[in-house]
């Protein structure tokens, strides 16, 4: 998670929403892709942290399917990045901050729990949450 708070680091710096995410070889542990938003520097609403890891170890690995990898992220996943993880079977999902308003995993849509879900990944959330709660706190602060 130090990795994905880095990369969220890296997304305040360039005046994006503080998220970042890795994705990890479950077997072998090594990180495969880390990457934060870039939503306002791609002029792409789809270019969040999430999806933008993913599109970088599907190429990578040139498959669609990462059956095989965990993906750290600092915020709930939205239920656009719940369904891109759910496409890509990611096994496991560990985030740190809640997202009440926004989130799609344990808040809003629920995506995983819809019969229609594809597959259901394994989810972990609170994962050192005041420090990914806290950089999106000043964040939005800053910006009011």
């Amino acid at each position: 998670m130090m990795l994905a708070l880095k990369e969220a680091e890296k997304a305040v710096e360039a005046g994006e929403v503080p998220v970042g995410a890795v994705i990890v070889d479950r077997e072998s542990g090594q990180v495969l892709a880390q990457a934060h938003n870039r939503v306002e520097r791609d002029h792409d609403p789809t270019a969040h942290a999430e999806v933008l890891a993913i599109r970088a170890v599907g190429e990578r690995q040139n498959s669609a399917r990462l059956e095989n990898c965990d993906l750290y992220v600092t915020l709930e996943p939205c239920p656009m990045c719940a369904t891109a993880i759910s496409f890509a079977r990611i096994k496991r999902v560990y985030y740190g901050a809640y997202d009440p308003k926004g989130g799609g995993v344990d808040h809003g849509p629920r995506v995983y729990e819809h019969s229609t879900c594809h597959h259901a990944p394994e989810v972990y959330g609170g994962i050192s949450e005041e420090s990914c709660a806290e950089i999106l706190r000043t964040f939005f602060q800053s910006r009011r």
